[in-house]
């Protein structure tokens, strides 16, 4: 038996759009950000510090090896918690027009030095971050009480 559409049965105003429910606009400035913008500032973030690592190691960043790999992991970590937490969002961040914004208290633009910290530690474990709800909020974000929205 087929089921037939009934008023009142399709998506509530709740869940219009990503950050409806947190009560972010729907478009431009302070809107979430899309994945695009979101991955290719992890990408920048993680070649930046693989050249930081590079230069503590003193290997180019092609050459590997577990000393490279464990200071780049390392220094991705510390970059992206100080960043987070204490400038609102890291290089990668900046450069796509994102910023990371603190939902507990959004008069403050930080996300304080323990959110920047929990949330790069659940992205360095890396499957909290790809666990996401309907706001586009990883679990890094839930735990931290965050989202990526644009500047």
């Amino acid at each position: 038996m087929a089921s037939s559409a009934q008023p009142g049965t399709g998506p509530t105003e709740e869940f219009r759009f990503p950050g409806n429910r947190l009560g972010l606009p729907e478009d431009g400035p302070g809107s979430v950000a899309g994945w695009g913008r979101r991955l290719l500032a992890l990408v920048l973030d993680w070649l930046i510090a693989g050249l930081i690592a590079s230069v503590v190691v003193g290997k180019p960043m092609w050459a590997g090896g577990n000393d490279y790999n464990t200071s780049h992991l390392a220094i991705f970590f510390v970059v992206t918690a100080i960043l987070t937490g204490l400038a609102g969002g890291t290089i990668g961040h900046r450069i796509c027009g994102l910023r990371v914004q603190n939902l507990k208290n959004r008069d403050v633009p930080q996300v304080g030095l323990l959110g920047g910290l929990i949330r790069s530690f659940l992205i360095c474990l890396l499957i909290p971050a790809v666990i996401f709800d309907r706001d586009h909020r990883g679990l890094h974000d839930l735990a931290a009480k965050t989202v990526v929205v644009r500047r």
